[in-house]
C-alpha cells in the first residue's frame, strides 16, 4: 500500500469522493451531511491523502486544520468493493501521524450514529477515539456523533 498525498478532482478520485457524497445522502437528511465536496478538499486548510495498491485506488481522507492545536478528520473512504483490507487503517494512521507531526493537541471528527457507520466508529475507537460534545460549528444531532483523540 503506498499512501500520498493527492488531488481530489483526479479522475479515479473524484469517482469515489462522488461515490461518498451519494451514500451519505442515502443515509443521512441533508442537514446532517456534513461530507466535503471536491471545493471543499482544496482549501488550503486541508490535506488530502489517497491510499493505492499499484494504480487501484483503496481509499482516501483528509485532515482539516480547525485552529494551530486542533485538526478534524475529513472524507474517509474506501470504496465498498475493497474494504476490509486495512485501507481505512492506514489513511487514518497517517492522519495521526500528521496531526502529531504538526503539534495538534486533539483530533476530531464527526461521522453517523445509525448502524451504517458502525464500521466505521470501530475503526475510530480501535485507536483510541472517545465520544465527545460537538466540537467546531457542529450542533448536537442524532444523526451525528463526535469523536475526538487527545494528541
Amino acid at each position: 500500500m503506498r499512501i500520498e498525498i493527492d488531488n481530489p478532482s483526479r479522475p479515479d478520485v473524484f469517482a469515489l469522493l462522488k461515490e461518498h457524497l451519494r451514500n451519505m445522502h442515502e443515509l443521512s437528511p441533508p442537514e446532517s451531511v456534513h461530507a466535503l465536496d471536491i471545493v471543499g478538499l482544496e482549501t488550503p486548510d486541508i490535506t488530502f491523502w489517497t491510499v493505492r495498491d499499484g494504480e487501484t485506488l483503496l481509499g482516501c481522507g483528509a485532515l482539516k486544520e480547525l485552529s494551530p492545536e486542533h485538526g478534524e478528520v475529513k472524507s474517509m473512504r474506501t470504496p465498498e468493493k475493497l474494504r476490509r483490507h486495512g485501507a481505512g487503517r492506514a489513511v487514518l494512521t497517517q492522519i495521526i501521524t500528521e496531526a502529531r507531526i504538526r503539534g495538534y493537541r486533539r483530533l476530531s471528527l464527526e461521522t453517523g450514529s445509525t448502524e451504517a457507520f458502525l464500521p466505521a466508529r470501530r475503526l475510530y475507537e480501535s485507536v483510541g477515539f472517545q465520544y465527545c460534545e460537538p466540537f467546531a460549528d457542529y450542533r448536537l444531532d442524532p444523526t451525528s456523533v463526535f469523536m475526538c483523540l487527545v494528541l
